[in-house]
């Protein structure tokens, strides 16, 4: 059994196992930052909510005329 060669496969394996971890390391990263960003984006947006146009889309009858008269 060749020995060295052995030592050097493990060594080569442990060192692309680390560098694996150390990618999906930042890519875990990154994607929790965008999950910040888009969370902060719908909670900027949401005290922009137009209630009347809630409103007409559940009855869209009401309101729509005005009768008046003299």
């Amino acid at each position: 059994m060749n020995m060295p060669g052995v030592s050097a496969a493990l060594s080569g394996a442990e060192s692309m196992g680390s560098i694996g971890i150390a990618v999906l390391g930042k890519s875990l990263d990154s994607v929790k930052e965008q999950g910040a960003a888009m969370a902060a984006m719908l909670d900027s947006a949401a005290p922009v909510v137009d209630t009347a146009a809630m409103e007409r889309s559940v009855n869209p009858d009401i309101g729509a005329n005005f009768d008046m008269r003299i």
